[in-house]
């Protein structure tokens, strides 16, 4: 039944170069929108590795604050103390402006042995970071006051990096840099999602705020409790605005959140709703070219009923044909789709591409299966003898 099936298609092969070629380019486009959904979907399904509820965000400018070094660190040593001091916030750190959901990115390179690693997220930190994003540590410890003074500059690193740097060993003591500059990993941090729920995970490494640094200081995170609302939040603006001298803007980090995945998701449907539509006019396609192949060979279909074939051999002959043309295709489809793990395209995980080409074969399928089975069905209840009569 398969090589007459297959003698069929190849003597109608100008006439299936159509269907041909509408299933490859379908397939193509449903890879690359199964490709965009799993690789946003397996972001969003990892966990964010930190606590961004109630935690608000206070940018300021240091231009009117003292240049002096010792003169900031008691600076901020007694604007912490006022901070911490209000009922209405439980924790209170420094940062510099990169900090999760902001629009700020620093980073920078590492090196440890005769290895690179480049474009890790630099945090640079005061000591109760942690207890304000409520981060959480695989091994080692948080910083302490004593590590400013240590020969060797202490860092904490995430996850991720640790596995890119050391393998299966834990990392903790190992001295990192070059000779200019040597730094010493006291902790690993769990991986988070800093740049939204959708966004991967990036390498992430965080330094401690020192004397250095105080100039660069421009945000005050604090880790507010259920009893602040927005009467706390003007006093809050007042105290920082007299407090620094300079403009202020106080911003809440859930709907930074909110906002950062806003701006994922609106893309991600807009190229869902452009590709459904597609996908839409190529089902009508499928079913037109179906149906016009069975007018077609109403009197190829009307000798089959005469000799004896019965309707559901004839609707069978039209779905199976439909198949065969369409895993023609498929295997094409899958030359192309292949290439992108094998040559690591936009250094998306392999994971991703392996799951959208099972997912797109099977929704191809269905499709090719749905729409030729109306048609199908229609050829089986032609009566052979008015097909042949009319042809």
């Amino acid at each position: 039944m398969f090589k007459h099936l297959f003698k069929l298609i190849w003597n109608k092969r100008k006439q299936n170069f159509l269907f041909l070629t509408e299933i490859l380019i379908s397939f193509l486009v449903v890879f690359a929108v199964f490709s965009y959904i799993t690789y946003y979907y397996q972001n969003y399904s990892r966990p964010l590795g930190f606590d961004y509820n109630r935690v608000w965000a206070i940018a300021y400018s240091g231009e009117q604050l003292s240049k002096n070094p010792d003169t900031l660190t008691t600076f901020y040593a007694n604007l912490e103390k006022s901070l911490k001091s209000m009922p209405e916030i439980k924790e209170v750190s420094f940062s510099h402006s990169n900090f999760p959901y902001s629009s700020s990115f620093m980073n920078r390179g590492l090196k440890y042995g005769k290895k690179d690693f480049n474009m890790i997220n630099h945090y640079v930190v005061s000591n109760d970071y942690n207890k304000v994003w409520d981060v959480k540590l695989k091994y080692g410890r948080w910083f302490l006051p004593e590590d400013l003074v240590t020969k060797d500059k202490a860092i904490i690193i995430n996850e991720s990096l640790r596995q890119e740097m050391f393998g299966k060993e834990k990392g903790i003591g190992k001295i990192i840099g070059d000779e200019k500059e040597k730094l010493k990993v006291i902790g690993i941090a769990n991986d988070f999602k800093s740049d939204g729920d959708f966004a991967p995970m990036n390498n992430i490494m965080f330094v401690q705020l020192d004397t250095a640094n105080l100039k660069w200081t421009s945000n005050i995170l604090i880790k507010v409790n259920e009893t602040a609302d927005a009467t706390f939040e003007s006093k809050l603006y007042k105290f920082m605005t007299s407090t620094t001298r300079s403009a202020v803007e106080i911003q809440h980090v859930d709907e930074m959140r909110a906002s950062r995945n806003r701006t994922t998701l609106i893309p991600i449907f807009l190229f869902v709703i452009v590709a459904a539509f597609l996908i839409i006019n190529v089902a009508l396609g499928l079913f037109g070219v179906l149906w016009y192949n069975i007018n077609k060979r109403k009197g190829e279909i009307g000798l089959r009923r005469a000799i004896g074939a019965s309707g559901a051999s004839v609707s069978l002959q039209m779905v199976l044909e439909s198949l065969i043309l369409t895993t023609i295709s498929l295997l094409l489809g899958c030359f192309f789709a292949v290439q992108f793990p094998l040559l690591n395209v936009f250094a998306i995980p392999a994971s991703v591409y392996v799951i959208a080409i099972l997912l797109a074969i099977l929704f191809i399928y269905t499709l090719v299966l749905a729409c030729s089975l109306y048609p199908g069905k229609q050829a089986a209840a032609i009566h052979p003898a008015i097909a042949l009569h009319e042809d």
